[in-house]
């Protein structure tokens, strides 16, 4: 009896007293006119440019959160505030269960989400990946000595917006890991500090300014985008600028890194970043009452997919790894990848067959996930010392797709986000016949690029077939008063291959069946007529 008693007092002291993570959200923010009569108290010009150029209004979103709010939960007994997100309008708390419930008193409080999901009444797998030693229609203006890092630019054909100048150069991208030691150092990233692209960062996890600490793989990651050492390593932005934040605790696996991730997309958005690149992903915690379930990656459960859907609506593009979970016994995205208007990227080979550790979607609800693919195997990085190798993971394939939306955006700086977003998506290989492993495929920098110059020049040419030579898709353009036109594809034997009737809102058919060799189409619309030649590589 007595052990028993003993154990008794135990569990009751355990759930009296033991700590749980929670979010406490507001419902309001009365000051926000104020803030309204002055933006600039809450978002850089360069923030409220971008909204501008694309339209989007300012919303109580934008607005920090009521600080008298704050200050009474940090004044709550035995409570500790982790974080806080104005976007969600809601603090990332610590406490024992009691003390957390006795905030649903509070009149300025909605609602209280415990991060264990079963005390509301109804994992991260970052890449671990060690660094192995290796050692048209524009003038063209660069030409860069790749090196090894060639093939995993040339397969997106981002070489073609380097070469028509089309290097990031006035773009932002904030980063977004768990640290950046040798950035300051490293004669890799000696281009960037010379041209001052660097703009600053934050360290929210030790909560001061010195992010360049923490684990290498932000360095890594960093070094595909704006890494720079002739005839090694060329990164795909190598001329943008870069935010650089700290947001992953390497020691302990916890939902409050959602929560720090949020926070630092904020500061991007208050700084004027365009895009948010983010080799993070969460499902598994330390804790596993906190771990994330499949169910709810179906971008609207999560709070760090919360704030990814806000940060687009914000105007800014989000990039994010698919995860690195291929070979497990749970293969699906985490968060923020399952966000529904992040791009997620997933990993291929040098040869562009599919990495085994790449996760594969769908999210939860059904949406094709992983969004597109770029080479996550045999990336080439570099080291916090400047030493170039190589390294495995979607955490690379991520940021090697960002620096190549970073250039195309340039290329056409009145595009919108969502615009841009789906250029990159049309480009890809697998546009017209997705599936859960490569999502729309790979996409083609250099067929986003020319699609619109040539969609732009339309009324100088009454009819354009492009690309051609091509491998996967083939594109129409026509006059608009053309709103539909039926396309046949023909072997040079006369054997009738493909069928299809294509608009000028999908004005493309997909050769991505057919075996290579040179094929002839037909095209007929209203009065318009066009036969020609194709060659399928």
């Amino acid at each position: 009896m007595k052990k028993y008693y003993t154990f008794l007092f135990l569990f009751i002291s355990y759930a009296t007293f033991a700590q749980e993570d929670a979010w406490v959200y507001f419902n309001a923010k009365p000051n926000s006119q104020a803030y309204y009569d002055n933006p600039l108290s809450m978002l850089s010009q360069r923030a409220l440019d971008r909204r501008s150029n694309q339209n989007i209004a300012l919303d109580l979103k934008d607005v920090p959160i009521e600080t008298t709010y704050v200050a009474q939960i940090k004044g709550s007994t035995g409570i500790t505030v982790m974080a806080e997100s104005k976007w969600l309008n809601a603090l990332h708390i610590r406490g024992t269960q009691a003390n957390i419930n006795t905030l649903k008193l509070l009149s300025f409080v909605s609602k209280v989400d415990f991060a264990n999901k079963s005390l509301n009444g109804t994992g991260k797998k970052a890449a671990s990946d060690k660094v192995k030693a290796t050692e048209n229609k524009l003038e063209t203006t660069v030409n860069y000595s790749y090196g090894n890092s060639a093939n995993q630019i040339q397969m997106l054909n981002g070489q073609i917006l380097h070469q028509q100048d089309y290097t990031g150069s006035g773009k932002i991208i904030a980063v977004l890991d768990g640290g950046f030691p040798g950035v300051n150092t490293a004669s890799t990233f000696q281009r960037l500090r010379d041209n001052n692209k660097i703009l600053g960062g934050y360290n929210f996890v030790s909560r001061n300014p010195n992010f360049y600490t923490g684990v290498s793989h932000g360095t890594q990651v960093l070094s595909t985008m704006g890494g720079y050492k002739e005839n090694a390593l060329v990164g795909t932005a190598p001329d943008a600028s870069y935010y650089l934040f700290i947001t992953e605790d390497d020691t302990s696996e916890n939902p409050v890194e959602e929560s720090l991730w949020v926070e630092a997309a904020e500061e991007a958005d208050r700084l004027g970043a365009d895009i948010i690149t983010t080799s993070l992903g969460y499902f598994g915690y330390d804790n596993a009452n906190y771990s994330h379930t499949y169910s709810d990656m179906n971008g609207t459960t999560n709070f760090i997919s919360r704030g990814a859907e806000i940060a687009f609506s914000k105007g800014m593009i989000v990039v994010a790894s698919a995860g690195n979970e291929g070979n497990t016994v749970e293969k699906h995205i985490g968060a923020p990848a399952d966000a529904v208007s992040v791009i997620t990227v997933g990993s291929v080979t040098a040869n562009k067959t599919l990495s085994s550790f790449s996760s594969i979607g769908p999210s939860y609800d059904g949406r094709i996930k992983p969004d597109v693919m770029a080479q996550g195997s045999a990336a080439v990085v570099s080291s916090v010392t400047g030493n170039i190798g190589t390294t495995n993971g979607t955490s690379f394939s991520c940021p090697i797709m960002a620096g190549a939306i970073a250039c195309l955006w340039q290329a056409f700086p009145n595009k919108t986000n969502q615009e841009i977003r789906q250029m990159v998506l049309k480009s890809s290989d697998r546009y017209a016949s997705p599936n859960i492993q490569y999502g729309y495929g790979i996409p083609n920098f250099s067929l986003a690029l020319n699609t619109i110059l040539n969609v732009r020049s339309i009324k100088d040419s009454e009819f354009l077939v492009y690309p051609n030579p091509t491998d996967s898709n083939l594109f129409f353009a026509f006059s608009e008063d053309i709103n539909e036109a039926f396309v046949t594809v023909y072997s040079i034997l006369g054997q009738k291959v493909v069928e299809k009737q294509i608009t000028n809102q999908a004005p493309f058919v997909s050769l991505q069946e057919l075996r290579s060799g040179v094929y002839f189409y037909t095209l007929d619309a209203n009065d318009l007529h066009k036969t020609g030649k194709i060659i399928k590589q």
